[in-house]
């Protein structure tokens, strides 16, 4: 895992002191206060005095998509593009009588700006409050046909909503799927906005007061530059949720939620012809939406050490040591990902051999790597 955001397989630290050495040294000054929030250049671990707990994660980033999977990949699929942009991905598999809808739009928290961001995590509750011709809110709709798996989530760089039905449902699904995104805004107005965003809100006063909550933020501010898109949490601030408007949840939905900068995924008891024929029937007269501009990649470079001591009260310390590093899809993203498997997977890793079992100065530890476009 190079230092800096060169991951080639190494494993270095300053100095040259290996990792596992790194994180078992015996003192660290800066870690003498009830929580310790210690933040390289590109990579987190948690570490205390007493050395009770100590996790390493591994943050990397960047932006550009990633190459098309191969048509010989262990799981097979058929890949169908709609006149109007809207890209299917089908795959069978009749073990069950039940099919799966995902229905992802390459859009997230990287699309807002400074000062107003929780944009796109705010849209994704907006769009379960039903639609021109649904006739009701999704989630009470959709679990009328027996949905066992159904919610949507917000990232960095999408956005994305799944259900899981019987597969004699698959045509009610997608007559819902595709109302909302042709036909959502009929069905928003000013009440229903100010409704979501005190749900929005209430999530991140949830999410503030769990232990170690506010270490994410910091750490987002410290790896990236103010005007970085990462730089900032998905869930946003609290006064810009509070700024947001009508019109600006208007003009997302018309940015960002046309067919052409969507794919939809069916996997399950299905043929793929007859998935491609309804998905053209629901949502092939749904215009585009207008060209969007592709993000030019940028992995911030950091030529120094970055350290910052957070307080809070906590059961115990932590050490968080965080790389920028390579975007999602490429080899060198893989690689780490190997890297990360092989030194924290599991209670018999490397890591946690090391740290947990034999010197006995942690009771945790995590390398996690998180891949950005």
């Amino acid at each position: 895992v190079g230092h800096g955001s060169d991951f080639r397989g190494r494993v270095l630290t300053p100095a040259g002191v290996s990792i596992l050495e790194y994180c078992a040294l015996p003192a660290l000054p800066v870690l003498s206060t009830t929580e310790s929030f210690h933040r390289m250049a590109s990579c987190t671990y948690y570490c205390s005095p007493t050395f009770l707990k100590l996790a390493l994660v591994v943050v990397v980033a960047a932006v550009v998509s990633a190459p098309a999977r191969a048509a010989d990949e262990l799981i097979p699929y058929q890949q169908f593009t709609l006149d109007n942009g809207l890209t299917l991905i089908v795959h069978e598999d009749h073990k069950a009588p039940i099919v799966a809808v995902n229905v992802w739009y390459h859009v997230g928290s990287r699309n807002e700006t400074p000062g107003k961001t929780g944009y796109a995590h705010l849209f994704e509750h907006l769009m379960f409050q039903g639609s021109a011709n649904s006739g009701g809110e999704y989630l009470e709709l959709i679990e009328k046909v027996g949905a066992t798996d159904l919610n949507g989530t917000t990232w960095f760089d999408r956005t994305n909503y799944y259900q899981t039905v019987p597969k004699g449902a698959l045509d009610r699904v997608l007559f819902l799927e595709s109302d909302r995104m042709g036909h959502m805004l009929e069905a928003i107005d000013q009440a229903v906005l100010d409704e979501q965003r005190g749900v929005v809100q209430n999530e991140k006063r949830q999410g503030d007061n769990e232990p170690y909550s506010m270490i994410w933020e910091r750490m987002l501010k410290q790896l990236f530059p103010p005007d970085h898109p990462y730089s900032w949490e998905t869930i946003g601030s609290m006064a810009d949720l509070e700024a947001a408007s009508l019109e600006d949840m208007q003009e997302w939905f018309k940015t960002y939620y046309g067919p052409n900068n969507a794919v939809i995924a069916v996997a399950g008891d299905v043929e793929a012809e007859t998935v491609f024929e309804r998905v053209n029937y629901w949502f092939g007269d749904i215009p585009p939406g207008p060209p969007l501009s592709v993000i030019e990649e940028w992995i911030p470079r950091h030529a120094t050490e970055r350290r910052e001591v957070m307080q809070d009260r906590v059961p115990q310390d932590r050490v968080y040591l965080a790389w920028t590093g390579p975007r999602w899809g490429t080899t060198d993203a893989h690689e780490l990902q190997l890297a990360a498997d092989i030194l924290s997977g599991g209670k018999n890793s490397r890591l946690y051999e090391r740290l947990v079992y034999r010197d006995q100065i942690a009771t945790d530890v995590d390398l996690a790597a998180f891949f950005f476009e």
